[in-house]
Parts: C-alpha cells; structure tokens; sequence
C-alpha cells in the first residue's frame, strides 16, 4: 500500500511538472487557444488600395478595408492618405462613427497615412498597434482622446477576432486571424515578416485551416522562382482561397490566379467579400 501511495506521488509530481512545463511554452509562445464561437457574417470591403475595382473610387498607393460582422465593425489599416480614404468610405455610404476599432499592421505610411482623418471625425475608436510603434504616434492618438492597446504578442479583439501579435524583426508587423465559418480569413498589410511565415503562424496559433489570405503580399520585385516557391508553400499550407493586392506586385498576382483559379479573387478598391 505504502509503494502504491509513493508510485501515486511520484506519477502526479511528473504530471504536475509536465503541466507547467507545457502551459508556461504556451503562453510564452503566445499560443491562442480558439475556444469561443465563430465570428458570424462576415464583410470585408476594400476602401484603399492601389488596384481599382469600382471606377468610382479613387485609388492610391496604401491598404486599408472595413471588416464588418454581426458585432463589430474594423478598420484595418488607414491607406496612405485622409482624403482619398474618408472620401471612398463617404462613397460606399460607411459612416466613420459606426467603426468600433482601428487595427494599424505596421508603421509605414501607406498603412497608417489616414489615421488623423479617422480620428478627427471619431476619436471613440480603440486603437491596435505594435507595441513597437514610435511614442510620438502613440501621443497623437492620445491627443485626440482616442484610446489604445499596444500588442506584442497574439491577442483576442473580440470572439473569434485575433491578432497574430508583433512578427519579424526590422520592420513590426501583426496581422488580423478571423475565424469564421469556413474557416480563417486572415488578412496581411504587406507582409513583411514573409507572408508564407504569417500564414503558418495563423494556422500554428489555432490549430485551424485557412480559408482566405487577403491582403498586401510583399512580393513586387520578387523573382518568379521564388514566387513559384510561394505560390507552393499556399498549396502545402492548403490555404483555400487568396486576394492579394496593395504590395504584391502585378507578377505575383498572376501567378497566384494561374494556380488558384476560381478559388482566385480579384480585389480592388470597392471590392466586397462576403464570408
């Protein structure tokens, strides 16, 4: 009896061990456990971007798209400039004080050139920034009345809304997860920590399989070998669907059509996608 009581201890020491060991790498990688619902009617249109899809809105070298669902309505990115992003927004008839969040990719100016504009009209927003963006930004939101939340590591924005935390190592970047029904839609600014790398730490984080991977893919000026690579690494990862615009480059877009077919979708600024 008294070797079944030790044996019994030592078996739940191990277990005790082998528990924090495994729960402290989780949190220390980040790891997002998707226990909540599916976030439900999902929209996302394209209201910046330097490709046209609707011949009445202005295009112009930046990103930015309105992600919408039953609960929530997200700004992601904020294009290059106010005008050209207020003015398509006030085309497509969206009204800027509905927006609850601005999610912000990364610092570059292509993606963060309209925020003052979207301040100006709605400091009620929360902001979601890298962690690493420069003070004197985080002080011009503070100026405005605005609030923010700096992400360094994967975060929940709301059920079944993620972000992938900071990626990469000169140039900051987080990217939006949205699970949905299908699947996850994951949406890129322009990729710098590597788009194939984004994806894979989407899938790595939920444990889930890509539906959608929309957004500026970073690869203008990249050779067609390592285009192709890419394109393969899609396939490997079995990303269903893609809409690569803004950085992606013409030759890429291309490559990314040829192989996907109908499961290809052709964005633009006006473009709408219902999930």
């Amino acid at each position: 009896m008294k070797r079944i009581v030790i044996l019994s201890g030592v078996i739940l020491l191990v277990l005790l061990i082998y528990f924090y060991e495994y729960t402290s790498k989780d949190i220390s990688e980040g790891l997002i456990k998707m226990v909540d619902n599916v976030t439900s009617n999902v929209t996302i249109t394209i209201i910046y971007d330097n490709y046209e899809y609707d011949e009445k809105l202005k295009t112009g070298f930046g990103f930015s798209c309105l992600v919408e669902n039953d609960d929530k309505k997200i700004l992601f990115d904020t294009g290059g400039d106010s005008p050209t992003l207020l003015g398509n927004m006030e085309e497509l008839k969206m009204d800027l004080k509905e927006i609850d969040i601005v999610f912000l990719s990364h610092i570059h100016g292509d993606h963060t050139g309209g925020l003052t504009g979207v301040l100006e009209k709605n400091p009620d927003v929360t902001i979601y920034i890298p962690k690493s963006f420069p003070s004197n930004l985080k002080n011009d939101i503070k100026s405005y009345g605005a609030s923010f939340v700096e992400v360094d590591k994967p975060t929940k924005i709301f059920h079944g809304v993620y972000t992938t935390g900071e990626l990469g190592t000169w140039i900051k970047e987080q990217s939006l997860i949205i699970k949905t029904e299908k699947s996850l839609v994951v949406i890129t600014g322009c990729a710098h920590p590597g788009i194939v790398e984004i994806v894979k730490k989407a899938k790595e984080l939920t444990k889930e399989d890509v539906y959608l991977v929309i957004g500026g893919f970073h690869l203008a000026g990249t050779s067609d070998q390592e285009i192709r690579n890419i394109v393969e690494s899609f396939r490997d990862l079995e990303v269903k669907k893609v809409a690569p615009c803004h950085c992606t480059g013409d030759g890429a877009i291309r490559a990314f059509e040829e192989e996907y077919g109908e499961n290809f979708i052709k964005v633009g600024v006006g473009k709408k996608i219902l999930i």
